[in-house]
């Protein structure tokens, strides 16, 4: 299932790429990167064989069910792996610095959920940028899932066309 890309400045747009000036897209204070994902069972089993994270509220709904849930997890540093993510899209050699989270509601199987960076500082370090993002997800629904903090060295203010063609769910 392809990733559906979202971007806006100062002003929100509709999936797509786009831009409030005709020529440059240049990421600034306010600036909001977003990203729609919805996770399936082979995320997770892929997620798990990397990580080893066999945790059985991925994996077994009745635990999941046991432990308070309605379905099976989605594991939430699968979720919080959108953030650098959409860095890396729009900003190739971009390197990530820092994160904090916090978990605030489960995400579901199947469930699509958006994530969003917005630069909230930016300084300039010779030659590189030094971001301070504002991190969330949310489902469909408005519900916040996840926030938190990151910082990000970026290589330029000018923002690419996402690289992200190329992948699958």
């Amino acid at each position: 299932m392809p990733i559906k890309r979202l971007f806006s400045s100062s002003i929100s747009s509709s999936y797509g790429f786009s831009s409030s000036s005709a020529s440059l897209n240049l990421f600034k204070i306010g600036s909001i990167l977003k990203q729609a994902r919805t996770f399936t069972d082979a995320d997770i089993l892929g997620y798990s064989e990397l990580t080893h994270d066999a945790n059985p509220l991925h994996f077994d709904a009745e635990c999941a069910k046991n432990a308070g849930f309605s379905d099976r997890l989605v594991p939430g540093m699968l979720v919080a792996s959108l953030f650098p993510r959409i860095i890396a899209a729009y900003f190739p050699g971009a390197i990530y610095v820092s994160q904090t989270l916090h978990f605030k509601l489960p995400v579901y199987i199947g469930e699509e959920i958006i994530a969003e960076v917005q630069a909230a500082s930016i300084r300039q370090i010779k030659n590189k940028y030094i971001a301070k993002l504002s991190t969330k997800c949310i489902k469909r629904d408005g519900a916040l899932v996840i926030d938190g903090e990151a910082t990000a060295m970026l290589p330029s203010l000018v923002m690419e066309p996402p690289h992200l063609a190329s992948t699958s769910s």
